[in-house]
């Protein structure tokens, strides 16, 4: 079924409704839908590299909002609609974990989730469920959405579409890398 759904949506890369498409997957990848927008991301940019951070903004600002329908939906609807997005990717003994990384790290673990292949919907969800400041998770998204994504179009922009393939090969190490830095930066900044 997930095969089925990336191929459906790479074949919006070929259509006119794609800039469409690609904002409102990346909505609903905030919140409820399995596949990243990435995918389609990749594949806008390699058709048309010069168009790269065009179409990462416009992927930031869906998966953003889509943020803030999760949010929302913790917040107001869990019982009703959150409760059932969690069970359906099994996610309801991360539970107590999340609730840890929330209380510890707030802001941080929303800038992790964000960036990394962590699902993002589930730390959007409770975000609202813990009641994290809603600015300051807006702000968390918006960086690390916005950082996730044109740095893959800044990529593929300047190395073309070979690219692609140490993206899809890599993805999780580089993104691993990176969030270490960002939190041994963290650090440094709170201890000196």
């Amino acid at each position: 079924m997930i095969k089925k759904l990336y191929d459906w949506i790479l074949s919006w890369a070929k259509n006119s409704y794609a800039l469409v498409a690609l904002f409102i997957l990346a909505l609903c990848e905030s919140f409820f839908f399995p596949i990243p927008p990435d995918v389609l991301l990749i594949a806008l940019a390699i058709g048309f590299p010069k168009k790269s951070f065009r179409f990462a903004l416009i992927c930031s600002i869906g998966s953003v909002l889509g943020g803030c329908i999760g949010y929302f939906i913790g917040l107001k609807f869990m019982e009703i609609i959150g409760n059932n997005i969690i069970n359906f990717y099994n996610l309801s003994e991360q539970v107590n974990y999340i609730s840890l990384l929330y209380n510890k790290w707030d802001s941080l673990a929303v800038f992790i989730a964000g960036f990394t292949p962590v699902p993002y919907k589930v730390f959007t969800i409770f975000a609202g469920v813990f009641k994290v400041n809603f600015p300051v998770f807006v702000l968390a998204s918006a960086c690390s959405r916005t950082l996730r994504f044109m740095l893959l179009a800044g990529l593929i922009y300047y190395f073309g579409p070979n690219i692609k393939k140490f993206i899809d090969k890599y993805f999780n190490i580089l993104a691993l890398i990176f969030v270490v830095l960002v939190i041994a930066g963290f650090f440094v900044i709170n201890f000196f």
